[in-house]
């Protein structure tokens, strides 16, 4: 399957950007994902999770950040990244109506999802996908980041590496506790940010592979 480029349009900022349309035959879910903070939505990471996906029957819809698209290294402001999340949400409804729709994404994409979702509910968004929520720097460990959470009423899934620099196990677990039964935690033993793994572990195709059974098992049960 090969991604279809398209345009987002974000009338709310008078721009557009890029992304990029995932949607096989007889799909029955559509994945609204975001890049993270360092790299955008043709990462390795994006690419190969958006294949293994599609081969179960999930679209995804993956697009960038306007400071991505005019190439600066600064993230753009909470209030820009809303209004993009929104765009593409509704472009995604646009181009696959009919589906069941979740959002969220990579580290900060989905930390920009779920600020979005907590303002306002995104429109026939059924859940939120969180690979590697980023609960806090490295070495600066807090639960700030998670307040918003809390206001987010709709199914929350976080895939979670057990070593993940920057969402402390200690800190997280009590966070998806106290969001429950709203919150699923599912951890990659020995995963770090970006779920590598030891070898003895497995490989990175074993990893992802699991991660898109979780993924559209999760959707199809709790996001239905």
């Amino acid at each position: 399957m090969t991604a279809l480029p398209v345009v987002v349009p974000v009338p709310e900022l008078g721009l557009e950007v890029s992304g990029l349309l995932d949607l096989p035959s007889g799909a029955r879910s559509l994945y609204v994902l975001a890049h993270g903070a360092g790299a955008g939505m043709r990462h390795p990471f994006l690419e190969k999770i958006s294949a293994l996906l599609g081969e179960r029957g999930m679209g995804t819809l993956r697009y960038q950040f306007p400071y991505l698209e005019r190439g600066s290294g600064r993230t753009d402001p909470p209030d820009t990244c809303v209004a993009t999340v929104r765009a593409a949400v509704a472009l995604a409804r646009d181009r696959a109506p009919g589906l069941r729709l979740v959002a969220g994404g990579k580290s900060f994409g989905g930390r920009m999802t779920s600020t979005a979702q907590s303002r306002a509910p995104l429109a026939d968004v059924r859940g939120l996908v969180f690979l590697g929520f980023p609960l806090h720097p490295p070495g600066k460990p807090g639960v700030a980041r998670a307040e918003h959470l809390d206001l987010v009423r709709i199914p929350m899934l976080f895939l979670q590496g057990s070593r993940d620099e920057f969402a402390k196990g200690e800190l997280l677990t009590p966070v998806v506790e106290r969001l429950t039964p709203r919150a699923t935690l599912h951890l990659v033993e020995g995963g770090d940010h970006s779920f590598k793994v030891p070898r003895a572990r497995g490989t990175e195709a074993d990893v992802l592979r699991r991660l898109a059974d979780i993924i559209t098992d999760w959707t199809e049960r709790s996001a239905g």
